[in-house]
């Protein structure tokens, strides 16, 4: 059965109904033992047709090859798009759920200042999200809307590709880590790692603890 892409199907009822500008926005690193946390977003024109952008999907359906392919493509045809991150710091002092909303409030007053209008709607993978820039009302939440939303999907490729690449560079200065393989992710290797070396200032304090609590 061919796997169903998406498209602007949530994207045309925002445009049908007048709004200038939807916004696509996701995160990347949430669930990772060590790095930022990183979001972007992407509006899209209403007059855009899908062609060069047709491979797009879920950012994590994709290999490196092409999402780097895409991002290109995506910073060329998107009329706004915009890639914040929320740094270690941040993370270990507040926690991973407050890190999660601080990063999607930054990476959308960075684009709204551009866009410097208000007549917009922002679509959301997962549920809608309190505390952002227009409350709740401008926002709709769709469940996987990495695979629905091509404005989603989009913003989801931004995030991995730019999150993905300062975890090459983390991965020069602590080799030990396989950053560059695993991107900070809790995979065996890297869990081993951990256990031989200890942990590195990029690690996640409350993670580690929490995942050498359940090992013992």
């Amino acid at each position: 059965m061919k796997t169903q892409k998406p498209s602007f199907e949530f994207e045309k009822k925002y445009w049908g109904n007048h709004i200038d500008y939807v916004i696509g926005i996701d995160e990347v690193g949430r669930g990772a033992f060590a790095g930022p946390i990183v979001a972007a977003a992407v509006v899209f024109s209403s007059n855009i047709k899908i062609g060069a952008l047709a491979e797009i999907n879920d950012s994590k359906l994709l290999n490196f090859t092409q999402r780097a392919k895409l991002a290109k493509l995506i910073k060329e045809y998107a009329l706004f798009w915009a890639v914040e991150q929320i740094d270690i710091a941040y993370i270990n002092k507040y926690g991973i759920g407050k890190a999660n909303s601080a990063v999607f409030r930054k990476v959308l007053k960075k684009l709204l200042k551009n866009i410097k209008s208000s007549n917009y709607s922002i679509l959301i993978d997962g549920f809608h999200r309190k505390y952002l820039p227009g409350g709740l009302s401008k926002q709709q939440g769709i469940v996987k809307g990495d695979q629905k939303s091509l404005s989603i999907a989009a913003a989801s490729i931004l995030a991995k590709v730019y999150r993905d690449n300062l975890m090459k560079k983390e991965s020069k200065l602590f080799p030990n880590y396989k950053f560059a393989k695993n991107k900070g992710y809790g995979t065996k290797e890297h869990r081993a790692a951990i256990i031989n070396f200890g942990t590195t200032q990029i690690h996640r304090s409350s993670y580690i603890t929490t995942w050498q609590n359940n090992t013992t």
